[in-house]
């Protein structure tokens, strides 16, 4: 097993500390902590934020722990803007992947389509328009 996941952050130690953005303004409070479905492996977290009145989500991967608190690697306003999806609540695949493009980040982690879907669309022939 090799990648850029943070094996090391262990959820339940993360909810009720402190966030900060990349600049260190302090965006609020990590409210709850989304694992991957099929690693188990700690992937989003949910802070709760006073200024927005609601949770706004942010990835764990590139995010560290600094001094006992969340450094999010992101601009305030980006992690302001991210889609609500509410707490509590599982998070789909689609929601997953909306999180991902909005922080522009590389969704590598979904897993790869099936090789024969792949094998066909690569053996179709067709190339595109280089004239």
């Amino acid at each position: 097993m090799e990648g850029p996941v943070r094996t090391d952050i262990d959820p339940r130690n993360l909810i009720g500390r402190k966030a900060f953005d990349r600049d260190g303004s302090r965006i609020g409070t990590v409210d709850e902590v989304y694992l991957d479905d099929a690693t188990g492996v700690p992937e989003w977290a949910a802070i709760r934020t006073g200024l927005f009145s609601r949770d706004a989500f942010v990835p764990l991967e590139p995010s560290e722990l600094v001094d006992g608190a969340l450094r999010v690697p992101f601009d305030r306003a980006l992690i302001k803007e991210a889609p609500d999806f509410g707490v509590g609540r599982h998070l789909s695949p689609e929601q997953e992947l909306q999180l991902y493009h909005h922080y522009g980040l590389d969704v590598a982690a979904a897993p790869p389509p099936p090789d024969h879907d792949f094998g066909k669309l690569a053996g179709k022939g067709k190339g595109p328009d280089e004239g």
